[in-house]
């Protein structure tokens, strides 16, 4: 059988910061996932949109979701719309704006696990468990510091303030994995005949990790 392995080189690391400019919506296909078309919309798999002003069917306004299934006019949002009234006219997605941090040497995370919890009885035969909530735990990264870098300064800024920010990780082949996390430590690293760098910088996820 012919390896399906993918190279990690060339993979990105980005960091939200604030909004990009919001596109307009001119169809809504109802089901789930909810197909959205937007021509030239420029949107990527991974990104997150805020949805307002939609008529007809208003079951996407007020909504934040990561996108997938991205073609040139239109876009995936997993929410369930079925059965739901017609999608008449109007709508905007207005995109979280992506900082992409610079200099990115190695990753490792979503090393959570849920836990286990006991149900045992009097009336069991051994023990049982049920697994409670996901949880994705961390995610790690090492950079070369850039003390200039914009994507560096928003992780600085985020542990300094203690804000939740949302992350994307996009590899080579396109596939994306984001989720929304607080950066919990920066450490300088530093020594004869190295570079200056940034290493074990560990972001706690909070929530999900939605892969497009």
């Amino acid at each position: 059988m012919t390896s399906t392995a993918i190279s990690a080189q060339g993979s990105t690391l980005s960091v939200s910061g604030g909004t990009g400019a919001a596109k307009p919506i001119t169809g809504v296909a109802l089901g789930y996932p909810t197909i959205i078309t937007s021509a030239a919309h420029g949107f990527s798999n991974g990104d997150i949109e805020t949805f307002a002003a939609l008529a007809g069917n208003t079951t996407l306004n007020g909504v934040t979701a990561v996108i997938k299934n991205v073609t040139a006019n239109t876009y995936a949002v997993d929410v369930d719309t079925t059965g739901g009234a017609a999608y008449t006219n109007g709508g905007t997605a207005t995109p979280v704006a992506w900082t992409p941090i610079g200099n990115l040497n190695n990753f490792k995370g979503f090393d959570g696990q849920a836990n286990e919890i006991d149900k045992t009885n009097l009336s069991s035969v051994a023990k049982e468990f049920m697994l409670g909530l996901q949880d994705f735990g961390h995610f790690t990264f090492d950079v070369d510091k850039d003390f200039a870098d914009p994507g560096q300064l928003a992780c600085d800024a985020a542990k300094r303030a203690g804000t939740l920010k949302q992350f994307k990780l996009t590899a080579p082949n396109g596939k994306t994995a984001t989720f929304s996390a607080y950066v919990k430590n920066s450490p300088l690293d530093g020594g004869v005949d190295q570079l200056l760098k940034t290493t074990g910088i560990s972001l706690r996820i909070s929530g999900d990790v939605v892969y497009a």
